[in-house]
């Protein structure tokens, strides 16, 4: 039997929707992050290298479902970005360093702020839209 907050977090992941899955992963992202700079600071290379490799697999996966065909121009510039966060993970796997990963750090946050706002602006539509705003 696996242990309840296993299980909570699973039913959670799998009855999310796109756009929870979507702002999930770049918490993930951002926590593994923070993770590698912690342990590079304390040069605990094994952690730092863990922590990387979760941060990039999820940055990879994030490119990886970039629609390129409906998202057009931002499904690319996302894409370019994922790639440089990605390359931030490298050099700063390769090196050593702190910093690539501060740099990582700020666009994944940056974007994160960005789909918060865009998922709250499509549900103010879709409130709109499905009857209108609740008074009170």
């Amino acid at each position: 039997m696996s242990h309840p907050y296993q299980k909570y977090k699973q039913t959670q992941v799998v009855s999310a929707s796109r756009e929870k899955i979507l702002l999930m992963m770049y918490e993930g992202a951002i926590k593994f992050t923070k993770q590698a700079i912690r342990a590079a600071e304390e040069k605990k290379v094994p952690d730092r290298c863990t922590f990387i490799g979760r941060a990039y697999d999820i940055v990879m996966e994030l490119n990886n479902t970039l629609d390129h065909k409906i998202g057009g121009d931002i499904a690319k510039n996302l894409e370019q970005l994922y790639m440089f966060i990605t390359d931030q993970y490298t050099k700063a796997n390769i090196n050593g360093t702190v910093e690539p990963l501060r740099n990582a750090l700020k666009v994944l946050e940056t974007l994160y702020e960005g789909w918060i706002g865009a998922v709250e602006k499509m549900k103010k539509e879709e409130s709109l839209k499905n009857g209108g705003a609740k008074a009170g």
